[in-house]
């Protein structure tokens, strides 16, 4: 069983729900980034590393500045490997994913780019540009290293594919709450909840919402009918708000704090449901 899967478990033998956490490695400096994640990985439930990429894609302007900030500080994948092996030994119990972009796979060979993943302690890999119609190879060579491969489904898919990206998909599944990039949202959609519905009637792995969750009402409320929820966007936001005119930490023990209270504040409500279930129980 991987960590992934023992991590969803265990969450049920608690009758929790799993706060996915995502952060941009080197954002907006490598060493500000290991605290960060160590903070985070403390807390949160799952911890997703952006690799930083220069177009990435699927990202929002948050994420996207993110992504421009670490590239400028030297970031790149060889320095994300060394950040995740740190963090892996400080955090062995939180399972770690990537989010990269296929260039930066490519670019070092898929064998070679899992191969490193699985030896510093990566669980699974997001690829948001990489479509299941040319991800056999990958595939393959995730499954031969033990590692998880989880692709995006969205209010857009169709059944047919999604039944085919179910099949090939380990770890959890991530939902796209909403078509369109990453970012912060006030509301959570109806149409997420009714593609959970249709993602749950083929799916033999957990289900992950993101996109848009920004706060722990949202939290509150996708994981009620989700088994995780993935929050990005305002969580690198907290990063901007300390940033000075030459884009360094202005404070940082002020920065670490605020995140810390942030993520505890998301990872409650994962908890929510139980507890309303608890106090319905003790009245009895």
């Amino acid at each position: 069983m991987s960590r992934l899967a023992e991590k969803f478990e265990e969450l049920k033998n608690k009758n929790e729900k799993a706060l996915v956490a995502f952060y941009v490695g080197g954002d907006p400096n490598l060493e500000i980034s290991k605290e960060a994640l160590e903070v985070i990985a403390n807390i949160a439930d799952i911890v997703e590393i952006g690799i930083p990429f220069s177009d990435p894609v699927a990202d929002g302007p948050t994420i996207q500045k993110a992504d421009v900030r670490a590239l400028n500080k030297g970031m790149n994948p060889l320095k994300a490997f060394e950040l995740v092996k740190e963090l892996d030994e400080k955090a062995p119990n939180t399972p770690k994913v990537f989010l990269t972009y296929y260039n930066i796979i490519f670019n070092m060979g898929e064998e070679e780019f899992v191969k490193r993943c699985k030896e510093c302690g990566i669980d699974g890999l997001v690829v948001p540009d990489l479509p299941i119609e040319e991800a056999e190879s990958l595939y393959n060579i995730c499954k031969k290293y033990g590692v998880d491969l989880i692709f995006l489904v969205a209010p857009t898919t169709p059944d047919e594919r999604l039944k085919r990206i179910l099949e090939k998909c380990s770890g959890f599944v991530y939902v796209v709450s909403v078509t369109g990039i990453t970012g912060v949202r006030e509301k959570v959609q109806e149409e997420t909840k009714e593609l959970v519905k249709r993602v749950a009637r083929y799916s033999n792995v957990p289900i992950c919402v993101g996109f848009g969750i920004s706060k722990r009402e949202h939290v509150e409320e996708i994981t009620q009918y989700a088994d995780g929820a993935i929050v990005g966007s305002a969580i690198v936001r907290i990063v901007e708000k300390y940033l000075d005119e030459n884009g360094e930490i202005k404070d940082k023990e002020a920065f670490l704090r605020e995140l810390e209270e942030f993520v505890k504040e998301l990872k409650e409500g994962t908890k929510q449901k139980i507890l309303v279930k608890n106090k319905v129980k003790t009245k009895k």
